[in-house]
């Protein structure tokens, strides 16, 4: 609340442009970009080595905007822009990880209930406050005070980006909610997101019972060739012992 407060710009998208270009950067927002910058970078790090999913194109494209809009506007001096989308973004992500984590330790209700929480939070966040805080601000709000330039083009791209990346979630989102209101219990994440301990249980799962298919196939393929040559079936008969048959 405090931080609000100091920071009237997060509740009043006007303050975002009182006195620009000479806006003082505070420490706190100087350390709030640092540690923003240095997450989304070491999601970039990551990359190649995460769960292929659905959205994996998608999330390249939102890492890269996130990044160029957090330099840019860094560089720029659009500190107070910058900080409203961080925060605007943070509000429905510190829902999303103890979501992902109360769903590892298999509490389904409490990752049912966190979840339903993180979709109210994400939807109203991401399809209304931030077109109407910061794209209004941003495309409409901003001619009224400067001529367009260079940096308007580019952030109002970045940032345009970002807003059709959120419609893209809050489709999979509405769409595994009505799952959760039909059926009760939360099916998987839409963009296929398993983890690489669920992708190997199920590789191994599939791959006993292929060979448990293969083992079959062949006994059954054995025992009617045997059959059909006028011979019982070897598990009724004989046993190999040192390459010959011998009666039980």
């Amino acid at each position: 609340v405090a931080f609000s407060f100091q920071k009237p710009w997060l509740w009043d998208y006007r303050e975002c442009w009182k006195g620009y270009p000479q806006q003082p950067l505070q420490p706190s927002l100087f350390w709030y970009y640092l540690l923003e910058l240095s997450f989304y970078w070491s999601l970039v790090f990551t990359l190649p080595f995460d769960v292929k999913r659905k959205d994996f194109k998608e999330q390249i494209v939102h890492h890269a905007a996130t990044i160029f809009l957090i330099s840019f506007s860094y560089c720029a001096n659009y500190i107070r822009i910058g900080t409203l989308v961080m925060v605007i973004h943070d509000a429905s992500d510190c829902f999303l990880e103890p979501t992902k984590i109360f769903n590892y330790m298999k509490w389904k209700k409490t990752c049912d209930s966190l979840f339903m929480i993180f979709a109210a939070v994400f939807l109203i966040s991401r399809l209304v406050i931030f077109p109407y805080t910061v794209l209004y601000n941003t495309y409409y709000y901003s001619m009224e005070i400067f001529q367009p330039f260079f940096g308007y083009y580019f952030m109002n791209g970045l940032l345009i980006i970002l807003q059709l990346l959120h419609v893209f979630w809050s489709c999979l989102i509405i769409h595994m909610v009505y799952k959760f209101i039909l059926q009760g219990t939360m099916e998987k994440d839409m963009r296929s997101d398993t983890e690489e301990s669920d992708t190997d249980e199920e590789g191994e799962k599939i791959r006993e019972k292929e060979q448990n298919g293969i083992t079959y196939f062949s006994n059954v393929t054995s025992n009617n060739y045997i059959q059909r040559n006028g011979s019982e079936p070897l598990n009724n008969r004989t046993h190999f012992t040192n390459g010959h048959v011998k009666e039980r």
